[in-house]
């Protein structure tokens, strides 16, 4: 096998490879035994009939197909690796010369990795977050706990209140005719969670248990039943019970049952403390990412089309797996939202875009900076996927592979040059 190389431009290049007329000639024969037992052949019995009565009848060219798919992935894999470039898109193949007798030819045109010029990414300047949590900050903490241990009571001396969950019977009418998916019984209706019509709720606070009333809305123009939607409509209801939360009272009993702390003074300080260090991190994520887009801002590099294109489809996949694992397709999400393959990946691009931008100024700072990464750092990395797959370190590395483990190093290497950045970054 041979290739040349031609330099397109713009980062692109293609490869012109030939695979000798031997090769072909093998590969139509795996052609022939691949195929061979669904022919039909009069005067043999299915996948019986020798090749060159075949390829007479028909020739050799209804083989050729099947065996340009035979040889270009190996041809192709084996000139990338040789032609010193970082391919970064997947090839357009253009078949040039096929057949018999004769070398098999064909291009692959492919984007190769951009240089990058870097400019400045040291002392770049971002904004300064100041880490301060309030007293109202540790309150809100406070009241969410406090909901979360409220108990709820049966209310019997007072009317349905904003925040009570009122257990009612209900059926809808139009022009006094029920509708269908109108009525409902028992149903728990928390007061002011909007979970019905707008207006519904609040027509039933100060209503008693055992009260019946009417409700009158009109639904919303956008209803999901078209005769229904932008329509009046009255609700028969009849409140059949009425709860509401308890909470407990903020003191040094409740804080010693939702925490390790005897005193509400401890449970308070231990919440700013945690608040503290989360406000920290925070902090840091978004310095770091202010400082990196600087650094990018002030890097030149020539990103093909390609690599955009490539890294779109890569990221589509792992939405469409990960929507898998929730049990949806792809195809079931274009419905829900309306989108098709190509708004969806349109919508993908800017993304896309940041992400090799990001990336290849890391990788470029990384070799500007010698920055390097320890077996002990890899080896560390490891034991931490171990640990959440529940597998031995030996196993996830004869899982990941050569290739994995180069890319993980550089993973490493990459948030070591964000650290490089982020540190020498004045904050303003």
């Amino acid at each position: 096998m041979g290739y040349q190389i031609e330099d397109l431009g713009k980062n692109m290049i293609k490869l012109t490879i030939d695979c000798p007329a031997a090769d072909f000639e093998d590969a139509i024969q795996k052609a022939y035994q691949k195929n061979k037992n669904k022919l039909n052949i009069q005067g043999f019995r299915k996948g019986k009939a020798p090749f060159a009565v075949v390829t007479k009848m028909y020739g050799k060219e209804m083989f050729y197909e099947e065996a340009a798919n035979l040889l270009i992935p190996d041809a192709y894999e084996a000139a990338a690796k040789e032609c010193g470039e970082t391919l970064v898109s997947r090839p357009e193949i253009d078949v040039t010369q096929i057949e018999s007798g004769k070398d098999f030819i064909f291009t692959a045109t492919v984007a190769k990795k951009p240089e990058v010029t870097l400019g400045q990414y040291k002392g770049v300047t971002v904004d300064k977050v100041a880490v301060e949590v309030t007293d109202d900050e540790i309150n809100e903490e406070l009241k969410k706990t406090q909901e979360q241990n409220a108990r709820e009571i049966t209310i019997e001396d007072r009317p349905v209140q904003d925040g009570d969950t009122a257990v009612i019977d209900y059926e809808g009418f139009q022009d006094g005719v029920a509708f269908a998916g109108g009525k409902g019984e028992n149903h728990p209706l928390v007061i002011g969670s909007h979970s019905f019509i707008e207006g519904f709720e609040e027509q039933l606070i100060g209503k008693n248990v055992g009260e019946e009333c009417e409700v009158n809305v009109t639904f919303p123009e956008a209803y999901h039943a078209p005769e229904l939607a932008g329509k009046p409509a009255v609700f028969k209801c009849k409140v059949n019970a009425i709860k509401a939360k308890e909470l407990p009272e903020l003191d040094d009993e409740f804080a010693s049952e939702v925490s390790e702390f005897e005193t509400l003074a401890e449970y308070k300080e231990d919440i700013k403390k945690n608040l503290t260090e989360k406000k920290t991190k925070e902090a840091q994520t978004k310095k770091e990412d202010q400082a990196v887009e600087k650094a990018v801002a002030n890097a030149t590099m020539e990103v093909p089309e390609a690599m955009v294109q490539a890294t779109q489809e890569q990221m589509a996949e792992d939405f469409a797996y990960r929507l898998q694992s929730q049990g949806l397709k792809l195809e079931q999400y274009f419905q829900f939202t309306g989108l098709n393959k190509k708004t969806f990946l349109d919508q993908m691009k800017p993304q896309a875009e940041k992400r090799i931008n990001t990336r290849l100024v890391l990788e470029a700072i990384v070799k500007a900076e010698n920055i390097e990464v320890s077996d002990e750092e890899i080896e560390a990395e490891i034991q931490k996927m171990a640990d959440q797959y529940h597998m031995e370190p030996a196993q996830v590395k004869e899982y990941m592979g050569e290739e994995n483990l180069n890319s993980m190093k550089l993973d490493l290497a990459c948030q070591k040059a964000v650290t490089i950045v982020a540190d020498s970054a004045v904050e303003e």
